[in-house]
């Protein structure tokens, strides 16, 4: 990838004619569209088949609501597309240039008070942040953000510290996973699932993305061998910040217990309707990604007139990149909260409703499987991962390893809507496995696969899945806040085991290889493997 582009760049500059560089850019991005839209069409119309075969099989929907999921599939389609692009064009390198940047001024009180400024702010700015404030009544919205964006910020300067001092990753983790169960003990039942998905939704398609490429570009002025390794662990200490936070609200402000009211199934009647409820929803999302944008747009600016590092051109390309994540996330989010949240929520309570309500668990799992290939910071993760690797650990097998640990999730998180049983049972023996694993995996499996845990629950899960459980646990008549909260944080826990188990199997393979190889020295680098010799899954 790297030669290619230096090819390019050679090529471009070898040309007199401005004609003959304008043909080649525009084949070139032509070309890079097509890749992104057939991934694109990939990851969603799994999602788009399984929901028509419902549809038109056990669980019938209304037109209007069908209507409405099959305009947000094409929505969703187009804003993936150019959101991919965009972050790729923007977010990426400013992100890695804040990150070499920073860590160049060899000044300790600098990196910690921009690290801290930055996963505020960029927790500020993420919109399912203000999603979960608006679905926690006993505390105040503002109080809520504030706090989840503070504890943000004070783990993301912990993860940095850890790359500069060399801090197993694994040993933070640990100690800090025990003070989540501890706290969690000592809160009120009903806030324990908002807690912990708290975690999940404010790693989303904002702050991955940024806060990957900070890691990357920390790491890319390290010559240790550990670098690589280290450029990962960031989003998974960063999913922490949150959890801590709303739990020290809830032993604060000591939330009663509370029915969570489920707003009504809008669906459209007519065509008017029809486009009256996106019409509705355009100018919403605009506003709200305008607002989640600016900040980070004037961090960057801000940090741009102190350093003067990025030349002309490069900026140029990070504001067109810029307009394209703007418009992907308004198409994308426009087409997940008004087309695929009516459809999710009726899917449950139909399914639910059936004789054999049993069938909501496979049919969770398969949903599950399919719907993380369509979160669009999986994508970004994907990609960097095997960037970082050099195609040793490949997006294909990352993408298998997620889809198992999220559908098995999602199946957990049927069995208790069906069930009732709290989420203790199932997160903490959940998380000791994970955290046991970390001592005997390699290290760059345990940071990818905790950081996998927060990109795996973006606003797919919560536009989608979210609804399918609400719907579900009220057909069944049971507690939504204590029943079918908790999706985002089954979703987040579960990668942490499959990619580690991943990890598990390269290190088997890896000795193994070592035996053959008699009168060899060293570790064999992970180059010297293909995908299928990684993992068979």
């Amino acid at each position: 990838m790297i030669y290619g582009k230096l090819l390019i760049d050679y090529l471009m500059e070898g040309m007199k004619s401005k004609t003959e560089r304008r043909l080649i850019f525009l084949k070139i991005n032509r070309s890079q569209l097509k890749v992104k839209f057939n991934e694109t069409l990939k990851a969603v119309f799994p999602i788009l088949a399984i929901v028509l075969l419902l549809c038109f099989t056990i669980a019938p929907i209304p037109p209007g609501i069908l209507l409405l999921f099959l305009i947000g599939a094409v929505l969703l389609t187009v804003g993936m597309l150019l959101f991919n692009v965009g972050v790729e064009m923007s977010m990426t390198t400013m992100g890695e240039r804040v990150g070499t940047i920073m860590t160049k001024s060899k000044k300790l009180w600098v990196i910690i008070l921009i690290s801290f400024v930055m996963g505020f702010i960029i927790t500020m700015s993420e919109p399912d942040l203000q999603v979960l404030a608006q679905q926690v009544s006993a505390v105040p919205n503002l109080v809520l953000i504030v706090a989840v964006a503070a504890g943000v910020g004070v783990f993301l300067v912990i993860a940095l510290l850890r790359m500069l001092f060399g801090i197993a990753l694994s040993h933070l983790l640990v100690f800090f996973y025990l003070v989540v169960f501890g706290l969690a003990f000592l809160v009120p039942r009903d806030f324990l699932a908002v807690a912990f998905d708290s975690g999940g939704v404010t790693t989303g398609p904002m702050t991955v993305p940024f806060i990957m490429s900070f890691g990357i570009g920390i790491a890319a002025i390290r010559s240790d061998k550990h670098a690589a390794d280290d450029s990962f662990g960031l989003v998974s200490l960063c999913s922490v910040g949150p959890i801590v936070a709303v739990l020290i609200l809830a032993m604060i402000y000591h939330p009663e217990q509370s029915e969570q009211v489920s707003e009504a199934i809008l669906a459209a009647s007519n065509t008017v309707d029809l486009w009256a409820q996106f019409t509705s929803g355009f100018p919403e999302y605009i506003k709200e990604m305008a607002v989640s944008l600016l900040p980070i747009v004037v961090f960057f600016g801000v940090f741009q007139l102190i350093s003067r590092d990025i030349t002309k051109k490069a900026l140029i390309k990070i504001g067109v990149g810029l307009v394209y994540t703007y418009v992907g996330l308004v198409l994308f989010l426009t087409g997940v909260n008004v087309g695929f949240m009516p459809a999710g929520n009726y899917l449950g309570q139909t399914i639910a409703g059936l004789p054999y309500a049993w069938i909501i668990i496979p049919i969770g799992m398969i949903i599950g499987y399919f719907i993380v290939l369509a979160e669009p910071a999986v994508f970004v993760l994907t990609r960097q991962v095997e960037e970082m690797t050099s195609g040793a650990i490949s997006a294909k097998a990352m993408g298998i390893s997620l889809s198992i640990g999220v559908s098995a999730s999602v199946g957990l998180a049927m069995i208790r809507v069906l069930t009732g049983i709290s989420i203790l049972w199932l997160v903490i023996p959940g998380y000791a496995i994970a955290l046991i694993l970390t001592f005997f995996v390699p290290k760059i499996f345990t940071a990818i696969a905790f950081d996998s845990g927060g990109v795996a629950s973006g606003p797919m899960t919560a536009t989608f899945l979210l609804p399918f459980a609400m719907g579900a646990c009220e057909a069944l008549g049971g507690n939504i806040i204590t029943d079918a909260f908790g999706i985002v944080a089954m979703v987040a826990m579960t990668p942490l085991i499959t990619i580690q188990v991943m990890g598990m199997v390269f290190k088997l393979k890896e000795s193994s290889r070592r035996k053959v190889v008699s009168g060899k020295e060293g570790q064999i680098p992970l180059e010297a493997f293909g995908d299928m010799e990684i993992i068979e899954l």
